[in-house]
């Protein structure tokens, strides 16, 4: 039996009604109550009947973010019947952000949910839940949402993914898997779960000493996936960058609490106080207008002008990839080089990161020292199609490609690039977080579960770092598709004997 797991705190009943099925026709058990007794067991209860009873007694209520996707779902299902009319733009607004809106019109919007009508009739089934944060299925599909956190609470992120059981590319049939060093015995067994269950082109896992990759890095050259591809790691990328500003830290050419402007020209923040602590904590209320995936890496100026907007609350988490390119152009005006070349020379050569570096443009063709993976997204047909390159336009905020292996190294390693107090810094909630953790310099800090890390995410990918705070242990994911993966690392995590992670992102 798997070890004890707590429940989640806006558990599902239907959820794990559905996954003791699921363990049933796998033939994990050989009844439906063994299973439901098996599920009920490792959630710290006696019996099945215990947990519905302790389900029903928290009274799960509908968070903001679950409210938002009840309306999608009431709003959208009978859009293909006659005399439906559409959300106009105002409508829209009050249920998305002006900078979700930004990134994914109102057109957009409607033609995904009119398209999916049919499915939108099907049970809505939550998985997690939080007032600001839901994950839920409902007919294939997994449903990731957030929303600001004060009032009228709008969705800020949306994401529908289409789960393996509606994926049916038979190109993905029969995955291989490629290991370095000695895995755990049961690090095989989850990943090909999460292939089967997420419908993953490729997954790629990593922990001290070992990496493995299972499945493809490119369908349509059958080109099987193995530990030296590089991923997209999006905004874990805000780590390595936090970590190269503290070694400026230590050495004197800068200070947390100066003021980033000070180190900044010519594109500059509009408010003159924000600071580099600020910045490193997300709390410098800076702002994102512009578009975050671009195909080549623009420079900077043309993405945000001279000036860097700040109109958020200062002192409040906003995550911000503007404001870590700002912190990329202080690195690199202190280091006296391209922050690429800065980031390399302070943090990727010490740590033995040989494979990361940050292209301008998606990686294509194969070379011998760093071949990449390509990017897919599930088309309606059940089948991937490979995605055209987009790159994260904040070189700083989400450009850096790597391994699994170079993440594990970094996770493992990173402390010994600074002074002891100034790596306690970093590891020190500063600013409270919608969700739950609490950010610290540039990592996500969750303290009672003794654990830090960080996701990213974006087209043709998503990846997870986490490590526990004793520094002893760090595992890394990555999959080339844009998917949640933060539960596949945290069941690495959780087998390796440390406590299961949520989301770290």
């Amino acid at each position: 039996m798997r070890s004890q797991r707590p429940l989640p705190e806006h558990a599902s009943l239907r959820y794990l009604k559905l996954e003791a099925k699921r363990r049933l026709t796998a033939g994990e058990f050989p009844t439906l109550h063994a299973s439901q007794f098996a599920v009920a067991r490792e959630h710290g209860q006696p019996s099945w009947s215990a947990l519905k009873d302790l389900i029903a007694a928290r009274g799960q209520q509908d968070g903001r973010a679950l409210a938002q996707v009840k309306w999608i779902v009431g709003r959208f299902r009978d859009s293909a019947g006659d005399g439906w009319t559409a959300p106009d733009e105002e409508e829209l607004q009050r249920h998305f952000t002006d900078q979700f809106l930004a990134n994914v019109p109102p057109h957009q919007v409607i033609s995904v949910f009119t398209a999916a009508s049919a499915e939108l009739r099907e049970e809505l089934v939550v998985v997690t839940s939080s007032p600001l944060t839901v994950q839920c299925r409902i007919a294939g599909w997994l449903v990731v949402a957030a929303t600001e956190p004060s009032p009228p609470y709008r969705l800020t992120e949306l994401l529908l993914n289409r789960l393996g059981e509606h994926l049916s590319d038979p190109r993905i049939a029969s995955p291989t898997t490629l290991t370095q060093g000695t895995a755990p015995d049961s690090v095989s067994q989850i990943a090909a779960d999460a292939i089967a269950r997420l419908g993953l082109p490729g997954l790629a896992l990593a922990g001290p000493g070992w990496a493995t990759a299972t499945g493809w890095a490119d369908l349509d050259h059958g080109e099987p996936l193995h530990p030296g591809h590089i991923f997209p790691i999006y905004t874990i990328t805000t780590a390595v960058t936090a970590v190269t500003v503290l070694r400026l830290v230590a050495d004197g050419r800068l200070g947390l609490d100066d003021p980033a402007n000070r180190y900044l020209a010519p594109v500059r923040l509009a408010d003159d106080e924000v600071t580099v602590r600020q910045l490193l904590s997300h709390a410098g209320g800076v702002t994102d207008h512009a578009p975050p995936f671009a195909p080549a890496v623009p420079d900077l100026a043309d993405l945000t002008g001279p000036v860097i907007a700040c109109s958020g609350r200062r002192g409040a988490f906003a995550f911000s990839l503007a404001g870590y390119a700002a912190l990329g152009e202080i690195i690199a005006a202190l280091a006296g080089q391209p922050y690429p070349d800065a980031v390399s020379r302070l943090v990727l050569r010490p740590l033995s990161m040989t494979a990361a570096r940050f292209p301008v443009q998606w990686p294509t063709g194969q070379t011998a020292d760093c071949p990449a993976v390509t990017g897919y997204n599930p088309a309606a047909d059940g089948s991937f199609k490979a995605l055209p390159g987009r790159v994260c336009a904040f070189t700083a905020g989400g450009g850096l490609w790597a391994t699994a292996a170079d993440l594990v190294r970094f996770g493992l390693g990173w402390r010994s690039l600074l002074p002891r107090g100034l790596a306690a810094q970093a590891l020190r909630p500063h600013i409270a977080m919608p969700a739950g953790p609490q950010a610290g310099l540039g990592w996500i800090v969750n303290e009672p579960a003794g654990l830090a890390g960080h996701g990213g995410a974006g087209p043709g990918g998503a990846a997870s770092l986490v490590l526990t705070l004793d520094g002893r242990r760090a595992y890394a994911a990555l999959v080339n598709r844009l998917i949640p993966i933060e539960a596949v690392n945290g069941a690495v995590l959780k087998a390796e004997g440390a406590p299961a992670v949520g989301s770290q992102s």
